[in-house]
């Protein structure tokens, strides 16, 4: 019976070494200073700080990749949960959406950080401080709101 465990042991550990050799890209795409949600819309300090500790990581071109993403299997989910953070919304590409979908994008965020979606349940067990509170809520969705009002008065035309 030992004989089996040790041999479990070692081919899960020979495995484990193995699957360190499919490493995806962590990149961070260059930032054009023009397109990110600084430059389109004024941004309220107190969202700011939210949104660089607790967003950053999975909806802009700003990651932080810490150790543990060198570390397969978790590498790989997590390089994947960027991309897809990225593809959903990303705060450094925002000039890039036009004015609609920058609308339809801030709603969504006040909605998703309300229900508690948003940041995950994972990226809070291992980022602690990126826990939203009340009052995080109270002013992303005041400062988003603030937003669409100020971009409804856009004539059509330039939307």
């Amino acid at each position: 019976m030992r004989t089996k465990w040790k041999w479990g042991i070692g081919i899960a550990v020979v495995i484990l070494v193995i699957i360190q050799l499919i490493r995806p890209a962590r990149s961070n795409p260059p930032i054009t200073a023009g397109e990110t949600i600084h430059a389109s819309v004024p941004v309220d300090p107190a969202v700011d700080a939210m949104l660089i500790r607790s967003c950053n990581d999975c909806h802009s071109n700003l990651t932080v990749w810490p150790w543990y993403t060198n570390v397969a299997p978790a590498s790989w989910l997590i390089v994947s949960d960027v991309r897809r953070g990225r593809v959903e919304l990303n705060f450094s590409e925002w000039g890039t959406y036009t004015i609609n979908k920058q609308q339809e994008l801030l709603k969504e965020t006040c909605a998703e950080v309300s229900e508690r979606k948003m940041p995950v349940a994972a990226y809070t067990l291992l980022h602690p401080s990126a826990k939203v509170t009340d009052a995080d809520i109270a002013a992303v969705c005041a400062w988003t709101r603030s937003v669409t009002q100020s971009q409804a008065q856009i004539p059509t035309g330039e939307q």
